[in-house]
């Protein structure tokens, strides 16, 4: 493997690129009430800065990752990390709420580099078993960051204020600029794009044709639609159905985000990543059902809690898989495929977020798990037969006995 930087420093700063996003959005939400108060407004206006910031998430990455594709990962790294310095300056000194919610907009839009741009720097420097070890940090930090961040957040929030995270993250942007200056551009000129800016958006259209790329990317869609749906819920369901305080709540969470990192590193173990999308998706659906019937009888927290963590740990092997198997099966396109996988993720936790609070939340919640879970393992399945149909067919040999075994069951429960 060519390189210029060394694997470390490369895994280092993917690393920190890919926590950069979900940093931005999650770790001020224990400081939104606060906030109401600074800005003398309402919580939806205050939580408006949440939604520009996942909309800036979500449109940054479709604009840096083809132009990565034509102008290199470096130049772009560094203009998204200036971008996000200035943006981070404004949202602290905002005089009102109307202008924070543009800057955090902007802020979104700069934080989108670091994530869109390091799924492709892994794609290009990498490649066999190297990248999907690389694609297992990214996995994990893309499942464990959503969750952590508002952990971290509270923590902080009682000693330094809204203000004072908004520093931090004004540090760790700064920080992040000095190592982009260290990184050396791994998308050699030779292998860059050569259409204008048009030619590039139509890329999207190519790869949409992919139909592998694409059910991997809805693969992941899905699963991420069972990650936002309990970061949505499980404040709600922990703190005021179970009657635990923040910091109880805040300890669960850090368990059950430890869950999905110890999975999508663990992924790696897997023949194949094949493999390890398909059977984490079974998983998913198995202790989705379990879940939501759980949710619907008002079960104990404990089997809720045990149910949900190891719903967390199955959907964290697809993580690395779905990532690794995507940008694989688009090398040559791999800034713009970075770049519609992302925009996924984040446009499905969009669409997913407000569903939860649908009627009684505990039902709601095992119902959109179970949706999620099943829809994602459709996907997996579409994608797996084209990609591999040998594998498919060893694994429908492999899980015959088990689909007899459940058809007898049922057929007997009929006859009785």
């Amino acid at each position: 493997m060519k390189e210029n930087n060394s694997k470390a420093f490369l895994l280092i700063l993917l690393g920190a690129l890919t926590a950069f996003g979900p940093l931005v959005t999650d770790m001020y939400l224990p400081s939104l009430p606060t906030m109401t108060g600074y800005f003398d407004t309402n919580s939806s206006m205050v939580q408006l800065g949440l939604t520009s910031s996942m909309i800036g998430l979500a449109i940054g990455q479709i604009f840096f990752g083809p132009l990565s594709d034509k102008y290199g990962r470096r130049p772009l790294l560094l203009i998204s990390m200036l971008l996000f310095i200035v943006s981070t300056v404004f949202c602290i000194f905002s005089p009102n709420i109307e202008s924070f919610i543009a800057f955090r907009l902007l802020q979104g839009i700069a934080g989108s580099g670091g994530i869109v741009i390091s799924r492709s720097v892994a794609t290009d420097k990498f490649s066999g078993q190297d990248l999907a070890k690389a694609m297992a940090i990214i996995g994990a930090i893309n499942g464990i960051a959503p969750v952590a961040s508002p952990v971290l957040g509270g923590f902080l929030t009682d000693s330094i204020g809204w203000k004072g995270i908004f520093i931090i993250l004004l540090i760790i942007g700064i920080i992040l600029l000095i190592g982009n200056f260290r990184f050396k551009e791994s998308l050699p000129k030779s292998n860059r794009k050569q259409e204008n800016i048009k030619g590039l958006l139509w890329g999207f259209g190519k790869i949409l044709h992919n139909r592998r790329y694409v059910f991997y990317v809805l693969q992941m869609g899905f699963a991420m639609g069972v990650l936002f749906a309990n970061i949505s819920s499980s404040p709600f369901i922990m703190q005021q159905h179970y009657g635990f305080s923040a910091f109880t709540f805040s300890l669960f969470f850090g368990i059950n985000a430890l869950s999905i990192g110890i999975a999508a590193a663990l992924s790696i173990k897997f023949k194949s990543p094949e493999h390890a999308i398909f059977f984490g998706c079974i998983g998913m659906v198995i202790f989705s059902v379990i879940e939501f019937i759980a949710l619907s009888n008002n079960c104990s927290f404990i089997i809720y809690e045990t149910l949900l963590f190891f719903l967390l740990f199955t959907m964290g092997l697809t993580f690395t898989a779905s990532t690794t198997l995507a940008m694989d099966s688009e090398r040559q396109n791999s800034g713009t495929a970075s770049a519609l996988f992302g925009a996924t993720g984040f446009a499905f936790g969009g669409i997913v977020s407000p569903l939860v609070s649908i009627g009684d939340i505990l039902p709601t919640t095992g119902l959109i798990f179970l949706l999620c879970s099943s829809c994602s393992l459709g996907c997996a399945i579409i994608a797996l037969r084209q990609t591999h149909p040998h594998l498919w067919i060893n694994v429908k040999r492999k899980l015959k006995p088990t689909v007899q075994f459940i058809s007898a069951s049922n057929s007997k429960g009929k006859k009785e």
